[in-house]
């Protein structure tokens, strides 16, 4: 058994914006006549979806909004998200990101990203950031109703690529997940992924406690040890 397919986690490893969430969330807050906490955004909504983290906000206050009206609090922190990277000549992103997707691709792996943001979003970044093409699956916060720590994204990630692959009979041991959260390591673990946790967004230490392997960016990452550790089914 070898590796197959690399699932990237999306905010985080592919664009450097958590500022802009944590900004655009306190926003929202505030429009809500909710204080923002410090630490609040980091331990509430990081590696999850915009809906869980805004339900999960509104209920530490003791209130319970409807579906619909989460939904049109995310469709206007979208719009304004979308509008802060058009203004932006050259988005943030993180040392090796193109250095690791060129090896990906020499090695012949498929690709996927695997995200509670919504597809709007991503499929604006990847576009700027020239990598669409390099992405024929993207599990989005649309196609699930749940979040991560569950595996739901991962595993509707490998079931789209065998979809679109027929021949590939992939198989969630023979993927690698990038993620670079507590939730996202446990998402894809949960669903039988194993995981490099990557130092962008928490300290290496953590990402060495929680994932299979911890690099503090991409480029240290050495695909042909971890093949080797694939392929002799470790």
């Amino acid at each position: 058994m070898g590796i197959k397919a690399v699932l990237f986690d999306f905010n985080g490893v592919i664009i450097n914006d958590e500022r802009i969430h944590e900004q655009l969330i306190s926003e929202i807050m505030v429009e809500e006549n909710m204080r923002p906490q410090p630490g609040e955004f980091r331990q509430i909504c990081l590696g999850r979806s915009d809906r869980v983290c805004l339900k999960e906000l509104f209920a530490n206050r003791g209130r319970f909004p409807s579906d619909e009206y989460i939904a049109k609090l995310i469709a206007r922190k979208s719009q304004a998200y979308r509008e802060q990277l058009e203004q932006m000549t050259k988005l943030p992103t993180f040392p090796g990101l193109e250095d690791f997707i060129y090896k990906v691709r020499v090695a012949q792996w498929k690709m996927a990203v695997v995200t509670g943001a919504i597809r709007p979003e991503v499929e604006l970044v990847l576009q700027r950031l020239k990598l669409a093409s390099y992405f024929p699956v993207i599990v989005t916060g649309d196609d699930i109703t749940t979040s991560k720590p569950r595996p739901d994204g991962y595993l509707l990630a490998v079931d789209r690529l065998n979809h679109k692959y027929p021949d590939l009979q992939l198989r969630p041991g023979e993927c690698v997940a990038i993620e670079d959260t507590p939730a996202g390591i446990a998402a894809a673990k949960a669903a039988g992924i194993p995981v490099v946790g990557v130092a962008n967004t928490f300290p290496f230490h953590m990402m060495q406690r929680q994932a299979n392997w911890a690099v503090d960016y991409l480029w240290d990452l050495e695909l042909d040890r971890i093949q080797q550790i694939y392929a002799a089914g470790s």
